[in-house]
């Protein structure tokens, strides 16, 4: 009997696998193998979605340039199959999370992309693109991806609710078809690979790729869904007689109506007049039956109109202030002005240490506070402790924006 098959056995054979292979999947091993669920797939772009949005903002910023990225493709691959369809070198930016998520992930960009990226970072054209990439290169796109995936981090925060921090990217030259190892990464197992289309300007039209490990990917997955479990619990818990509570504030006003309505001076005032016949019978009766009153005067209708004031809102619909809660964590870059001035370029190429530039504002004046290029306020410029700050004292209508 010990030699016999069993029928699991038996099934096993028959469909390509050995028993000692049914453990394995038993176990749910697809937690850190196998394939994804469409609903794991759609999160995934969710979040990726994110984290590439407010990412695009800060690139924006960085190269003032229009800054692009699509809605991501979400595939299952290996490190073998990458290195078939990409052969050549490639830029990697490895992303470390620290706290909230542990885990890591690799950015991968072309080689002239980069390039690209840093020329405009420097103040170029973004046409700077021959030769080899070199340290200057790999630390500007460590530098530019250390603030965007910092800003995704921070809407990651709002999404996941809880803290989530990250580690100072590295950057490296990168090829598929090494037989290195890449930290969480081996060369067997399956990845999850996350295609954006990037397009900068009229500059860069090309492909940004996230790599993740399956295990961290099913973990951002089980940290969003436990977070969209967590928004909507305290909906349900909400205490029914809360609006039941304003109500001994309405008999309060009806005790104090009753003590107002009795007022013991007045009778007393009324009542002096009526045991007086002989005044009443010696005098003719105009019209009043005992009790004073007073007489009735015809008053002249009076006009009431509500009051006028200057609208201080900004003019913005329902709909809009819905829609800015979106962008609440998007970083902005936010400029003080001293002030302006033109000069010629033969006076500038006689600038030297000492001189002097005169602007168009006086002392005193107050300075313009810019967002991203924007005059939004006025203020004043203040010291605090051994730094510069500003005191916003006039706010300028939406209006008057230019």
């Amino acid at each position: 009997m010990g030699d016999m098959l069993t029928q699991a056995e038996i099934d096993a054979l028959l469909n390509g696998t050995s028993s000692s292979e049914e453990p394995e999947d038993a176990t749910g091993s697809s937690d850190t193998t196998g394939t994804l669920t469409s609903q794991e797939i759609d999160a995934l772009g969710e979040i990726g979605n994110i984290s590439m949005g407010t990412s695009a903002t800060t690139l924006f910023t960085l190269l003032s340039q229009k800054v692009t990225i699509t809605t991501p493709n979400v595939t299952l691959s290996t490190w073998e199959d990458l290195s078939k369809n990409y052969s050549s070198q490639y830029v990697a930016v490895k992303v470390e999370y620290t706290d909230g998520l542990i885990g890591s992930n690799l950015l991968i960009l072309k080689q002239d992309d980069v390039k690209i990226i840093t020329d405009l970072m420097m103040g170029g054209e973004g046409v700077k693109i021959e030769g080899d990439l070199t340290d200057l290169h790999l630390s500007a796109i460590s530098e530019a991806m250390n603030q965007m995936i910092g800003s995704s981090a921070t809407s990651m925060s709002t999404v996941f609710c809880k803290r989530i921090d990250i580690s100072p990217p590295k950057a490296y030259i990168i090829s598929f078809d090494s037989s290195d190892p890449y930290g969480d990464f081996k060369q067997d197992e399956q990845l999850v690979k996350v295609a954006f289309k990037m397009v900068v300007g009229n500059l860069i039209d090309s492909e940004i790729m996230q790599l993740l490990p399956i295990k961290f990917a099913k973990e951002l997955v089980s940290s969003l869904l436990n977070s969209t479990e967590t928004k909507q619990d305290p909906v349900k818990v909400e205490p029914p007689q809360a609006p039941q509570a304003p109500v001994p504030s309405q008999m309060a006003p009806s005790f104090d109506n009753q003590n107002s309505y009795i007022e013991p001076p007045l009778q007393p005032v009324m009542q002096p007049q009526i045991p007086q016949p002989m005044m009443q019978q010696s005098m003719p009766n105009f019209g009043y039956d005992g009790v004073y009153q007073e007489p009735q005067r015809q008053r002249a209708p009076v006009n009431v109109q509500p009051a006028q004031f200057q609208a201080f809102d900004d003019g913005l619909s329902v709909t809009e202030k819905k829609n800015i809660s979106l962008i609440m964590d998007l970083p902005l870059q936010v400029t003080v002005e001293l002030g302006r001035t033109q000069k010629l370029i033969k006076d500038i190429l006689e600038f030297g240490s000492g001189s002097v530039i005169e602007l168009d504002k006086l002392a005193g004046e107050p300075v313009d506070i810019l967002v991203n290029g924007k005059a939004i306020a006025k203020g004043e410029v203040v010291v605090i402790d051994e730094s510069f700050g500003v005191r916003i004292t006039d706010i300028i209508h939406p209006s008057k924006r230019l």
